[in-house]
């Protein structure tokens, strides 16, 4: 055996030739190397940057020995804080920074200290364009060519963010910046939200520090369903006034606070992604009454008003014009929106309503927006702070169905509710008593001067994004415009050339792919501000819809169908059945004149462009089957699992890894105790106000509840209060089915005996819940019904509660898919 001196002997040899050794990856050592405030900043090729070697001398007795201090990465010297925002279902014209009517003041101030950008651009759709921001690559890339709720078995539709795409949070946070992500996550697979993770697709596992959000889509402002890193929380708890709007704000300035205080000289990226606004439209009532009247004139009036801001603000060409409203024509695939001039006065009223509140709801998240710059400012790091500020994700939302709707979760699948229903939320509009989006028409007028809304990806309406950048420690062209063509995917090459970070190589051992966007930099110097674009060339595709930029030309499929129908028509063949327009937008910055029939060599070009694009990006397969992509199976933890066994209390869990009972025929078997004097509480919920069920006992009686999108309420209860002792409560639905939305038969028993029962016409056919959670024994965030308030804990003894699901017979499944070819082929 070696003797204990001969091993410490070649420990110390082994040192010494390392300490000799040239170093490989030319880190640059700032102060005396090895010493407790020495730092180094790496060349970034390679992240995590590989182990320095030992600089020290190690003998056997510590006194001759020389210690030394493995330095800690910084980021390089005078790199700039990064303050990223986007604001969530805006399109060009919603914002006063270009030309709409709803303040805006701090856009407004990052546009006055530095550049309006009028031609940046989306992907269309949430998740997408989100994915494309913070990789530096096209969103089918990167697994995003959808948003996750519709994601599908390829690698450009499966909502994974490979790890060879790293993100611009994991490049900042191993070159030396604190990261932070506050807001909105819609990037995690909605099959990954629950507590198992796995949490590499969630902020912690993109290079996020620190996450202070909600995860997926939307959530409601009043009561989110909110995580801080990987935890839920419930801040709103015992504040009736709560916002997350504010909150959210609140907890970045304090973030940023408390950075300052720990570690001044660490520059700091913050992801500032609100859930403003996209629906529900929560804004507090203080801005809902600012504007009152405002929106009187209708939006066929606004659109006018809209486009004289624009023309006299410079960020539209003077000779722009104004696109013709949709009314039936063949450039938009026969859509066709009412004027305001036709509309009755009780639908003037009503839609009037809508948009104070939507415009409420952009004032209102500004607002905030403001704060946290201003708190940046009162730190005294303004100057050399780079705040981009992006008015949208996509084009204004059109999901709001042709009337608007005061539960969002209705409109998206196909329930339009009457004006006169509509009218009676009319002075709780925005409130927590309603989940609220507004008719189609408004977001046509807020995409001013373009066609088309969110989700159309051929179109500017459903891409264009106002955006301003400002730095003051680098950009002196204070209040300048940039008319250069971007995309979301240029943003991280941005960020990275600002801060002297190279894109990296290898990210934990795994080569990486190209950055596929272009910084944008060079438009920072007043000396350019005619450059020409150094991206030249663009696809964009969602849905199916799709088009191509190339050198100041772009060609546009016609959308077949209008995105507020929601795929419920028929479409063309996905290949080749959809006509091409043709626009030279050098001298057509609207895309109103379509040169498809006098140039159909130009067009035929840039169609086989966009398939040479398509092939390179990972857009193929093309699918423009909106209602298979939102009932396809996806990878879960219980997929094919049928019978869910519980016990005791647990809340939180998301819908994706709970018993999915839509479309099908169920049970719920509740094993309780009841105790002496009695018991009440919620037994089992999924979901909430808009839309769920709930098994529960009310002053001792057993009731099952099913609210069907908060449109239609029914009920099951048992007549007599359940005495001390051991019962079982079963629910049993027998579906009607097979197809959507289709009716049945509940039965409520208790210990054997039937004690209500009853047949409803629908059920709920998609989608039960966007933000609310699976709970036993307790119920979270809104209660499924007014009889009783949360959290409504059982207080009895809950022993078990089972639930079976009965899956379709072969024979019906072929039915099912059946109904669902007939669904597709019938308009809304």
């Amino acid at each position: 055996m070696k003797s204990i001196k001969h091993i410490l002997l070649r420990g110390m040899l082994a040192a010494a030739v390392m300490a000799a050794a040239p170093s490989a990856w030319t880190q640059q050592i700032n102060g005396t190397p090895g010493s407790p405030d020495a730092t180094q900043v790496i060349n970034g090729n390679q992240i995590p940057a590989p182990p320095l070697p030992f600089g020290g001398l190690i003998k056997e007795s510590v006194k001759d020995s020389k210690p030394y201090w493995p330095p800690p990465v910084v980021a390089p010297k005078g790199a700039p804080n990064i303050l990223l925002i986007m604001t969530d279902d805006q399109g060009y014209g919603v914002t006063g920074t270009f030309g709409g009517v709803i303040p805006t003041p701090a856009m407004d101030r990052i546009a006055n200290a530095g550049l309006r950008y009028t031609q940046f651009h989306s992907t269309a759709l949430c998740s997408p364009t989100r994915a494309a921001l913070i990789t530096g690559r096209n969103h089918h890339s990167v697994g995003f060519g959808v948003i996750t709720e519709q994601s599908t078995g390829f690698p450009g539709y499966d909502s994974v963010i490979e790890k060879n795409s790293a993100t611009i949070g994991t490049i900042l946070k191993e070159n030396g910046y604190a990261t932070s992500w506050f807001g909105k996550n819609h990037n995690t697979p909605s099959y990954q939200y629950s507590t198992a993770g796995p949490f590499d697709q969630w902020p912690s596992g993109m290079g996020f520090d620190y996450f202070y959000g909600f995860m997926g889509g939307e959530t409601s402002q009043w009561r989110p369903y909110l995580f801080r890193d990987h935890t839920q929380i419930y801040p709103w708890v015992g504040k009736p006034d709560y916002n997350l709007i504010t909150d959210m704000a609140d907890e970045a300035i304090k973030h940023v606070k408390r950075l300052d205080a720990a570690a001044p000289d660490q520059p700091f990226f913050v992801y500032y992604v609100p859930g403003g606004t996209h629906a529900p439209h929560h804004p507090t009532p203080e801005w809902i009454a600012k504007f009152k009247g405002k929106f009187d004139m209708g939006w066929n009036a606004l659109r006018e008003q809209i486009f004289a801001n624009q023309k006299r603000l410079g960020v539209i060409p003077a000779d722009t014009q104004l696109t013709p409203w949709p009314d039936g024509e063949a450039e938009y695939g026969g859509a066709k929106l009412q004027k305001w001039e036709t509309l009755s006065a009780d639908e003037k009223k009503l839609f009037a309503r809508q948009a104070e509140v939507f415009a409420a709801y952009v004032a209102y998240t500004d607002y905030e927006i403001g704060r946290v710059i201003q708190a940046v400012e009162d730190m005294g790091k303004l100057d050399n702070t780079l705040i981009i500020y992006v008015s949208g994700d996509n084009g204004t939302s059109a999901e709001g169905s042709t009337v608007g709707t005061p539960f969002d979760m209705a409109a998206i699948q196909g329930i339009d509710i009457p004006v006169k229903e509509q009218l009676k939320y009319y002075d709780v509009w925005g409130s927590a008593v309603t989940d609220p989006h507004m008719a189609v028409a408004w977001s046509w007028a807020f995409d001013t001067p373009f066609k088309w809304t969110k989700q159309v990806a051929s179109h500017f309406g459903g891409t264009r994004q106002g955006m301003a950048i400002a730095w003051p420690n680098r950009i002196k062209d204070a209040g300048g415009i940039r008319t250069q063509f971007h995309h979301m995917i240029d943003i991280v090459p941005t960020i990275l050339e600002a801060t002297g970070i190279p894109a990296p190589v290898m990210v934990n051992g795994i080569g990486q792919k190209p950055i596929e966007g272009v910084s944008l930099a060079y438009t920072f110097d007043r000396a350019n501000v005619s450059a020409p674009s150094t991206r030249t060339t663009q696809y964009f595709e969602m849905l199916a819809n799709r088009a191509l930029y190339h050198e100041g030309w772009i060609a546009s499929t016609t959308p077949p169908l209008a995105p507020w129908l929601l795929g419920q028509g028929k479409m063309p063949d996905v290949v080749n059945g959809y006509t091409w327009e043709l626009y030279n937008i050098a001298e057509d910055f609207s895309q109103n004149n379509d040169l498809a029939a006098k140039m159909p060599d130009k067009l035929r070009d840039m169609k086989e462009l966009f398939l040479v694009e398509a092939a390179k990006y990972n857009v193929f397969p093309l699918d423009n089957d909106f209602l298979q992509r939102i009932t396809t199976r996806r990878p879960n933890a219980t997929a094919g699992q049928t019978v869910f066994t519980y016990s005791g209390e647990m809340s939180g869990l998301p819908e994706g890894n709970a018993p999915n009972t839509l479309n099908k025929s169920y049970s719920i078997t509740a094993e309780v105790e009841i105790p002496p004097g009695g018991a009440e509480g919620m037994l089992n919920t999924l979901g909430g106000r808009f839309g769920g069920y709930g098994l529960y006992l009310l002053k001792g009686k057993p009731v099952f509840a099913y609210n069907l999108l908060a449109v239609e309420h029914f009920r099951w209860e048992g007549p007599a209060t359940l005495m001390p002792g051991k019962h079982t409560i079963v629910f049993d639905f027998k579906y009607d089915g097979p197809g959507f939305g289709k009716g049945g038969t509940g039965r409520l028993s208790v210990d054997g005996e039937e004690v209500a029962s009853k047949m409803i016409p629908h059920t709920i056919p998609f989608i039960a819940t966007d933000d609310e959670s699976f709970d036993v024994g307790v119920d979270t965030r809104f209660p499924v019904n007014d009889d009783y308030e949360v959290p409504f804990q059982f207080t009895g003894k809950l022993d078990k509660l089972t639930i079976k699901l009965v899956p379709l017979k072969a024979a019906n499944e072929k039915l099912l898919q059946q109904k669902t070819q007939e669904t597709k082929n019938k308009a809304q």
